[in-house]
């Protein structure tokens, strides 16, 4: 009995050693981004909120993918276009907050993303795009977020992140609407995130409701080096 009762003290005290390394360890990933400039959003935005799916098993793999990146990372120019989309949130629709799920992403982790997808290859860019020719994720250019409420419960948008099919599609959604298969009050939470991102300069996109760019790809390969 003591021995089991010192094995299992021995364990919980290397527990909590590691854990403490692990807090107290800089992420390579993060500490990469930090060199090539980009910025940490909640450091010059605290009032967006953040959850990186792809730090949690909350998406289409059901893995952690990002394992030390938790933190959302844009470039400079970024931040300040979804500053100015956080004032004209602030400004039109009081009491509600950007959530990020996912900003930069390192080159790295698209390959696996993009090898995961149980899709032929052709449809996988709908949903992923090629690592062979990059996301503007890689380049801190893209940013996938919804609308949430003080204590960041997430708006209804008719489909969780990282859904594969046309209720997601912006393209769709007056068919869906027409139709009955799309809420009004969904509709209303997307035109609610559409209107503030666009006021910030950011693109959306055909096939994601909650997916936008601030520039194209090419002109992010222009502007930045790929996040390696």
């Amino acid at each position: 009995m003591k021995s089991t009762k010192f094995y299992l003290t021995v364990l919980f005290i290397s527990f909590t050693i590691h854990c403490i390394q692990a807090q107290s360890t800089p992420c390579a990933y993060e500490e990469k981004m930090k060199k090539q400039g980009l910025v940490e959003v909640q450091k010059v935005l605290p009032e967006v909120f953040v959850q990186l799916k792809y730090a949690t098993p909350d998406n289409f793999m059901k893995k952690d993918v990002y394992g030390c990146l938790t933190h959302a990372y844009l470039q400079k120019e970024v931040v300040q276009m979804l500053g100015k989309a956080q004032q004209y949130l602030n400004q039109h629709y009081p009491g509600l907050h950007f959530l990020i799920y996912d900003a930069t992403r390192p080159l790295a982790k698209q390959w696996e993303l993009w090898n995961s997808l149980d899709l032929p290859v052709k449809q996988r860019s709908n949903y992923v795009a090629d690592p062979a020719i990059h996301s503007i994720h890689n380049y801190g250019s893209a940013i996938d977020l919804t609308l949430a409420d003080d204590q960041q419960v997430p708006l209804y948008m008719g489909t969780p992140f990282d859904y594969f099919g046309e209720m997601a599609y912006p393209t769709k959604e007056q068919e869906l609407l027409k139709s009955g298969r799309l809420p009004e009050k969904a509709y209303q939470n997307r035109l609610k995130l559409r209107n503030a991102m666009k006021a910030g300069g950011f693109m959306p996109i055909d096939y994601e409701w909650w997916h936008f760019n601030a520039f194209s790809r090419s002109e992010a390969k222009e502007k930045y080096k790929v996040v390696e």
